[in-house]
């Protein structure tokens, strides 16, 4: 190919946002052509290149939408404490199962046993299973719908908590809420119900 036609199909390639073919078919048909690979497999690999990638950049942004505080994994859970948790049920709620069946998922105890941990492993679970995911805490929600009420866009904030796949409220019960701020929050809770999870933890 002429540096013309480089030049065209760099640019034909970036308008399709085919950004890892761009940046590797070169050297890829390079590599084909020193091992003698077929032009099948070479767009194999380019295409697969492609995907993975693009699949890389949606856990990324699923992730980052999500507003961890932290990222957490299942693999860093102290299992040593607390000695009375219950390894194969934390363990099987990682199949994400409860997603499907649209089923609650509360975790109870003290303060410092990990309940943050878990839920944050938890949605990055679900988020690297192709899931939406947002994290907010209890008091963090009710805040912001009350200015949103205030402001007249109490509707639209709604979404903000019904749309996602997986919604994770930490710490309910840490603070006192009032009647109006329960209201809120028990709207959250009566619209999610039974057509998508949520994820709470709580030391009630």
């Amino acid at each position: 190919m002429t540096p013309t036609d480089l030049t065209r199909l760099d640019a034909q390639l970036q308008r399709l946002h085919l950004h890892y073919i761009q940046s590797h078919y070169q050297a890829l048909a390079t590599k084909a052509a020193e091992q003698q690979r077929s032009h099948l497999d070479y767009l194999e690999q380019l295409v697969e290149g492609e995907a993975t990638m693009r699949e890389n950049r949606s856990i990324e942004r699923r992730i980052r939408n999500a507003r961890f505080p932290v990222l957490k994994s299942l693999d860093d859970f102290q299992w040593s404490w607390p000695k009375k948790i219950n390894r194969p049920q934390i363990q099987n709620l990682f199949r994400l199962a409860f997603i499907a069946t649209q089923t609650n998922v509360v975790l109870i105890g003290n303060v410092g046993l990990g309940k943050t941990h878990l839920s944050i492993a938890l949605g990055r679970a679900a988020c690297l299973n192709g899931h939406s995911v947002l994290f907010t805490t209890a008091v963090d929600i009710i805040n912001t719908l009350a200015a949103a009420q205030s402001a007249g866009r109490l509707k639209r904030e709604f979404q903000r908590y019904l749309k996602p796949a997986v919604l994770i409220v930490d710490e309910l019960g840490y603070l006192p809420i009032d009647k109006h701020g329960a209201d809120l929050l028990f709207q959250i809770i009566s619209q999610r119900y039974e057509r998508a999870p949520i994820v709470i933890t709580t030391n009630l």
